[in-house]
């Protein structure tokens, strides 16, 4: 496995990138942003990347591709194709979004969300969406999510049947599977469900963590790796059976320090279990 997150610093060319990332101690990278999607713009990164050993992890596609609104879905349709097509390009292990929501926002709670119909619309946005641009060297993925399909391992499954294209793939962020204080408490044999059964297909993973608070009701935080209940032991364990060059992502903190922090409790869980990440 390969640990990744944002990277802070001068980032315009691609040798102050490398420096940026470098002082990370980081193995995968998202794709920084460049000025246009030219060649000339982009190349010298993905040379760069290359040359520092470093694996381009997940290019983003976020956007609703089964909005309610026929011209935002169809927009957003159009929008995955093309950051596909860029994922492809870079040699990215995925392009990810999440499925979208039948609400207004595009990642909100919607009682049409977790309904058959709305399990079909996914299916039918991401084979327009893979249908499109046909890739070869990248995937598009889903992100698992707390109220939208693929809220569990079955239903990753379910889809990936569904949608019946190879080029479809897993993006695993356990702690949106986290909805309930059950998979709270049990979040270790979540884990191994979830690397049981979406582990040939999984490309990229997202690490964060999560706290059940006395808030009543029910009430989940997220919150940096080593503050909540996920257990990294045996999340890091699963992960290494996996492709050496899977991503784990650092992903939604406030600042650099916050960064370090949390890549220095996952390396530090990863060196007791003899892992390198």
């Amino acid at each position: 496995m390969r640990l990744g997150g944002p990277v802070y610093g001068e980032q315009k060319d691609p040798d102050g990138w490398i420096s940026a990332v470098k002082r990370t101690g980081y193995r995968t990278v998202w794709f920084p942003h460049v000025p246009d999607s030219s060649e000339d713009s982009v190349a010298p990164f993905v040379r760069a990347a290359s040359a520092a050993g470093l694996v381009i992890a997940e290019v983003g596609a976020w956007s609703n591709p089964i909005s309610p609104d026929a011209g935002e879905r169809q927009k957003a349709l159009d929008y995955c194709s093309e950051r596909l097509a860029f994922a492809e390009r870079v040699g990215a292990r995925c392009c990810v979004n999440i499925a979208g929501s039948r609400g207004i926002k595009w990642a909100s709670p919607h009682p049409d969300n977790l309904t058959p119909e709305t399990f079909d619309l996914i299916v039918e946005s991401v084979r327009t969406i893979i249908d499109a641009v046909k890739p070869t060297r990248t995937h598009y993925t889903l992100e698992t999510a707390p109220w939208i399909f693929p809220d569990s391992a079955d239903n990753y499954l379910r889809l990936i049947r569904a949608i019946d294209r190879k080029q479809f793939a897993v993006h695993l962020d356990p702690v949106n599977l986290i909805n309930s204080p059950e998979r709270c408490f049990f979040n270790a044999a979540l884990l191994r469900e979830c690397f049981a059964k979406l582990g040939p297909f999984i490309r990229s993973c997202h690490a964060k963590d999560i706290l059940l608070s006395e808030t009543l009701t029910v009430h989940l935080d997220e919150v940096r790796p080593g503050l909540g209940v996920l257990d990294y032991r045996v999340f890091l364990t699963e992960l290494n059976k996996l492709d050496p060059d899977t991503p784990l992502m650092l992903e939604h903190l406030p600042s650099q320090e916050e960064y370090e922090k949390a890549a220095a409790h996952i390396r530090a869980v990863g060196s007791d279990l003899g892992l390198a990440l």
